[in-house]
C-alpha cells in the first residue's frame, strides 16, 4: 500500500494547489483526523498527525507507545515517509508538526480546523506559520475508493453476512437485544473483522425499526418483528447491512404487507444508483415509494450514505443533498417505517456504484431480503 499512500498524498498536494486561496497555496498540509491520517499513510497509531512539509518531505508524527521504547524506523514500506515519535504521553502530534512546518521555512500551513480544538488550534498557530483551513479536502479526496479499498469492503461484507447468518440459526425466543447484540460482535471477530464498524443494533417488538436503536434488556417474543443493523471493520473498512425478520411461523397481515412496502423502496433505492445519478434522486426514487403508501411521517430521515474508514461518510442520500454520484462510490441504501408503538421495517445493504457497462451497482451485502420466519 506504499505506493498508493504516496500517489495520495501527491494528489491532496495538487488539490491544494489548484484550490489555493488569494493569499496564495499553502506550502504545508497538516492532518490530524484519524481517518485521513490512515488513509494517506496507513498508520493506525491513535493521536497521530501527518505533516506534508514544504520540501515535499512528509513526516508523521507518532505519542509513543504506552509499554516498551518507540520504534526508530518509519512505516514498513514507504521509505518516503519518516516517522518522529513524541518524547512523552504528553506531547500532541499536530502541535509538534505546525513546529516543524515553520522550522522549515513554510509560511501558510493549511489544517484540519474542523478536527482539531480551539485549544490545539491555538497551539499549533503559536509554535507554526500562519495557518489556514484545508477544509474537507481529504474527505472528498477519499469519496471514490479504488480497487484495493472496495476489496477490502468486499471482505467486510462477507465478514457481516457470516455473522449474521450464523444468529439466524440459533434459538430466539426469550434472548435479549442486548445479549443478542453481543453476540453478533463477538462474531464479527471471530470470522476476522477487527471489531464492530458501528454500535451493532438489536431491535424487537415495538422497538423495531428505529434507526440506530441501543439494545435493551427487552426479550424477544413470539410475534414480534426483529431488526438487526450490523457491520464489519476490515483493515479499518466498514460496511452496514441490516434486515428485518419475523419470530414465529406466520406473520401478521400488517407486517407482511409492511415489510413489502419498504422492501420495494429499498429495490428503487438501490436501482437508481448509477454514475451521474443525483444524490436526491435516488432518495427520491426509495422515498416516492414510502409516500405514496402514506408514511411520510415514519419514513427514515435519509435514504443513504457513503461509507468507507467512517461508517458515515460523504455522499448523503437525503432531500436536501447535492451534488452526483460517480462510479466507485460506496453507499447503503437503508429505507426505513417505523410505526409508534408497534415496530417497524428496516432493510439495509451496502452497494458500490458501477455503470451498466460494469454491470450496474454491486451489491456486497448478500444475506437474503425475504421475510423470514425464525
Amino acid at each position: 500500500m506504499s505506493e498508493v499512500h504516496v500517489a495520495r498524498r501527491t494528489r491532496l498536494r495538487e488539490r491544494c494547489a489548484a484550490n489555493a486561496s488569494d493569499g496564495g497555496p499553502a506550502d504545508a498540509v497538516l492532518l490530524s483526523r484519524p481517518a485521513n491520517v490512515r488513509y494517506l499513510s496507513g498508520s493506525t497509531a491513535c493521536g497521530a498527525a501527518l505533516l506534508l512539509g514544504p520540501d515535499g518531505r512528509d513526516t508523521l508524527f507518532v505519542p509513543p507507545p504506552l509499554n516498551g521504547p518507540a520504534p526508530q524506523d518509519g512505516p514498513p514500506g514507504d521509505e518516503t515517509l519518516r516517522s518522529v515519535w513524541l518524547p512523552g504521553p504528553d506531547g500532541d502530534a499536530a502541535v509538534a508538526g505546525a513546529d516543524l512546518a515553520g522550522r522549515d521555512g513554510a509560511r501558510l500551513l493549511a489544517v484540519e480546523e474542523h478536527h482539531l480544538t480551539v485549544a490545539r488550534y491555538r497551539a499549533a498557530a503559536s509554535v507554526g506559520p500562519s495557518l489556514t483551513g484545508l477544509g474537507l479536502a481529504v474527505e472528498q479526496q477519499r469519496v471514490v475508493k479504488d480497487e484495493e479499498e472496495i476489496g477490502a469492503l468486499r471482505i467486510a461484507a462477507e465478514i457481516t453476512d457470516q455473522a449474521l447468518g450464523e444468529l439466524l440459526e440459533s434459538i430466539l425466543v426469550g434472548r435479549t437485544e442486548r445479549h443478542l447484540a453481543l453476540e453478533l460482535e463477538r462474531r464479527l471477530i471471530d470470522h476476522g473483522a477487527e471489531g464492530p464498524a458501528f454500535p451493532t443494533s438489536v431491535a424487537t417488538g415495538r422497538n423495531s425499526g428505529v434507526a440506530g436503536h441501543r439494545p435493551t434488556d427487552r426479550r424477544v417474543e413470539e410475534g414480534d418483528f426483529l431488526s438487526v443493523c450490523l457491520g464489519a471493520s476490515y483493515q479499518g473498512y466498514r460496511c452496514q447491512v441490516g434486515r428485518t425478520f419475523v419470530i414465529g411461523t406466520a406473520p401478521d397481515d400488517w407486517q407482511i404487507e409492511l415489510y413489502d412496502l419498504v422492501f420495494a423502496a429499498q429495490r428503487a433505492g438501490r436501482e437508481a444508483l448509477s454514475p451521474g445519478a443525483e444524490c436526491r434522486a435516488v432518495d427520491r426514487a426509495a422515498r416516492q415509494v414510502l409516500e405514496s403508501a402514506g408514511y411520510q411521517e415514519s419514513a427514515d430521515v435519509e435514504t443513504g450514505h457513503g461509507v468507507g474508514l467512517e461508517i458515515r461518510e460523504d455522499p448523503r442520500l437525503s432531500p436536501a443533498a447535492m451534488g452526483k454520484l460517480d462510479a466507485r462510490v460506496p453507499v447503503t441504501v437503508e429505507p426505513g417505517v417505523q410505526l409508534a408503538g408497534r415496530g417497524g421495517v428496516r432493510i439495509d445493504d451496502t452497494l458500490v456504484v458501477r455503470s451498466l457497462a460494469d454491470g450496474g451497482p454491486e451489491l456486497l451485502t448478500i444475506t437474503t431480503k425475504e421475510l423470514l420466519a425464525l
